[in-house]
């Protein structure tokens, strides 16, 4: 039997409202089009086709729950740094292939490949203003602690194999602390793992998640966490992202099978053949709205 949400039902009177429509349940159910509206309602497969807007933006898996957070961020990191993010991508595109293979070793989330690019913009010879080196800007103690050789004339974090398997123990570790919390390990990463339990700490709740710390982390660590975030969703949409056509506000529309002439009595329903109608969920519920 299947079962629909309250949610779902209202969603499915407002179809019905939007295209006219006014009969028994039991009509609905062996009308043609409205019966697949049920089923997709329902979690099933629908017999017709639901289509999703291709300009609605895809969060990788990961991230998805913070998507609501993070949007006007990601949008507004799209503007501003359109060609930083071209260009670093592109560059990227001979590294991440052996992070990515790199990070499946350990368990890892892939999306930490995009990291490098913060850290370093892939340069091995990138050095910042305290000290860390490399691709992913280790800092010395840090570095030895992974198992990099820094001694002598050869300095293991800017080579790019070695240091990203460093990373992606540091980053394993660092999930097993944090219960898998992907935006915590990677402020860890930033500003040290000290710095975001004592954040966490200050919360006042155990399970604290990024976005309960975000206001007692450095700037630099929520501008970083942030930037890893639009990276990660620009690289899932990047076909779009270059187009121009990335959209995170956009719906997805949902193509229904009603049917195009079709004649309703009380008693009586004559079915004729189906054709598509498509339309945004906002767009079929204010139309509802009107007809009430």
């Amino acid at each position: 039997m299947t079962i629909i949400r309250s949610k779902s039902f209202l969603f499915l009177l407002a179809v019905l409202f939007t295209v006219g429509f006014s009969t028994s349940a039991a009509s609905i159910i062996g009308v043609p089009g409205l019966a697949s509206i049920v089923k997709y309602l329902g979690n099933s497969e629908p017999d017709q086709p639901v289509e999703v807007n291709p300009l609605f933006a895809a969060y990788p898996e990961v991230l998805q729950e913070h998507r609501s957070k993070s949007k006007d961020y990601v949008t507004a990191f799209c503007e501003k740094k359109r060609d930083y993010i071209i260009h670093f991508l592109n560059k990227g595109e001979k590294f991440f292939p052996r992070a990515i293979a790199i990070l499946e070793k350990y368990d890892v989330p892939l999306e930490v490949r995009m990291l490098p690019i913060l850290e370093s913009e892939f340069n091995a010879n990138a050095v910042s203003p305290v000290g860390a080196v490399g691709y992913w800007q280790f800092m010395s103690t840090l570095a030895k602690e992974y198992g990099l050789k820094i001694g002598g004339k050869y300095d293991e974090r800017k080579n790019f194999t070695k240091s990203t398997t460093a990373a992606a123990k540091f980053f394993r570790d660092q999930l097993r602390y944090f219960n898998d919390d992907l935006l915590l390990a990677v402020a860890s990463y930033n500003c040290g793992s000290g710095r975001v339990r004592a954040s966490i700490k200050k919360t006042g709740k155990k399970d604290a998640n990024f976005w309960d710390i975000k206001r007692f982390l450095p700037a630099e660590t929520r501008k970083f966490v942030m930037n890893f975030i639009a990276l990660n969703v620009i690289s899932e949409n990047y076909d779009m992202f270059v187009a121009n056509n990335l959209d995170l506000d956009e719906q997805p529309v949902l193509e229904f099978a009603f049917s195009d002439s079709t004649t309703f009595s009380k008693d009586v329903v004559d079915v004729k053949p189906v054709s598509s109608v498509k339309a945004r969920p906002d767009e079929l519920i204010k139309s509802a709205v009107s007809l009430q």
